[in-house]
């Protein structure tokens, strides 16, 4: 049996990669977690717990391709409160400042939506 890497594949790893790897690097370094600490969230020590939680156990559904759909809805929902507390201050600066240190996000709630709609 061959198993082909299709671009629907491709995408799907990529996001599962950043999730995954994202997850781990809030677990693994204090600044990552000091950072996400410091951002104003109300019971920060328990949504960070819970963000590094969804972000390893959805990333790995999409790694195996199980449940995506069900697994990209928190993801969905990390990124656009992402955008919302670290990225649109940033557009006091301006709209290219906002653009460039938000072009990570946007790509990644882009490919998320993608898999949204492209899994039953």
């Amino acid at each position: 049996m061959k198993t082909y890497l299709t671009a629907n594949n491709l995408i799907r790893y990529a996001v599962a990669y950043v999730f995954i790897i994202s997850g781990l690097m809030k677990l693994m370094s204090p600044e990552l977690a000091n950072h996400f600490l410091g951002l104003g969230l109300p019971y920060p020590h328990l949504i960070l717990k819970l963000v590094i939680f969804l972000e390893m156990v959805c990333g790995i559904l999409l790694l195996i391709n199980k449940s995506v759909k069900h697994a990209v809805v928190p993801l969905i929902g990390i990124m656009i409160v992402a955008l919302l507390v670290t990225k649109v201050p940033v557009l006091q600066s301006g709209f290219l400042p906002f653009a460039f240190q938000a072009r990570l996000d946007i790509v990644m709630l882009a490919l998320l939506v993608y898999l949204y709609k492209l899994y039953p």
